[in-house]
């Protein structure tokens, strides 16, 4: 009998639903953050009286190298040699689930540790103000449902506690490569729904666009690189759905 068939121990199952639940948090604890902490339009006092001062220059480098060390994890995780050196210390089960662990610690330190800039980008009013919410909850409907097509307990390292002889691999590249619903419209609607909700923002103040722009740049980066992957896992089936999806973001547009 393979290890893989063997049933997952308690250890393993708390391992990874806590992870999951980190996971849910991290996602939750950044809509706060962004909602209220990042709304603030004027500098903190703490903000005012920290050795970084109320300046510009040092603010953004910490609001920077704190994404971007969030964003090496993804990149490095993604490599064939780390992911196997990540298999060699842990059962291959809990791979995606020691994933998830470190990303979602790394997340809420982001959102923890930003950095406020004092001001704001815009204000929307009125109408437009609901305007705004409308958009950034259709981004939020988006990723939500874009989540449940590739299957939200896989994403979250759960699903991989389950046998793998109970796993059916052509269904899950079915799954994977679905041309139905958000994943027909484009080829990475997480990705759009995360657009539409850090850059609706009715109130737009400094620290939000930072944090907007900063992650924005990283995913459009990100997507070629994620894309060249792949193509050397999938091969054909990844191919046939570039022909399929042809637009990454925006329908018609990018």
């Amino acid at each position: 009998m393979r290890s893989d068939d063997v049933p997952p121990s308690a250890g393993a199952r708390t391992f990874a639903w806590t992870g999951a639940l980190l996971f849910v948090f991290s996602l939750g604890y950044f809509l706060f953050t962004y909602a209220v902490t990042f709304g603030e339009t004027g500098a903190t006092p703490a903000h005012r009286d920290s050795p970084i001062g109320g300046g510009w220059a040092a603010p953004l480098t910490i609001d920077l190298a704190l994404f971007t060390t969030f964003a090496l994890h993804h990149s490095v995780f993604a490599r064939e040699r780390i992911r196997g050196w990540v298999a060699a210390l842990v059962p291959p089960r809990l791979e995606r689930a020691t994933y998830v662990w470190i990303a979602s610690l790394l997340f809420i330190a982001v959102c923890a540790w930003w950095q406020p800039l004092p001001g704001a980008a815009w204000r929307l009013d009125d109408g437009w103000r609901w305007l705004g919410y409308s958009v950034q909850a259709a981004g939020a409907w988006l990723t939500v449902r874009s989540a449940a097509v590739i299957d939200a307990f896989d994403l979250a390292g759960v699903r991989q506690l389950q046998p793998a002889a109970s796993e059916d691999p052509a269904h899950l590249r079915e799954i994977e490569f679905k041309t139905t619903g958000p994943y027909g419209w484009v080829r990475h609607p997480i990705y759009s729904g995360w657009f539409l909700v850090v850059f609706a923002a009715p109130t737009m103040t400094m620290t939000r666009l930072a944090f907007a722009v900063i992650s924005g740049v990283y995913l459009l980066a990100a997507i070629p690189f994620e894309e060249r992957s792949l193509r050397r896992s999938a091969g054909a089936a990844y191919e046939r759905y570039l022909r399929d999806v042809r637009w990454r973001l925006i329908p018609r547009v990018y």
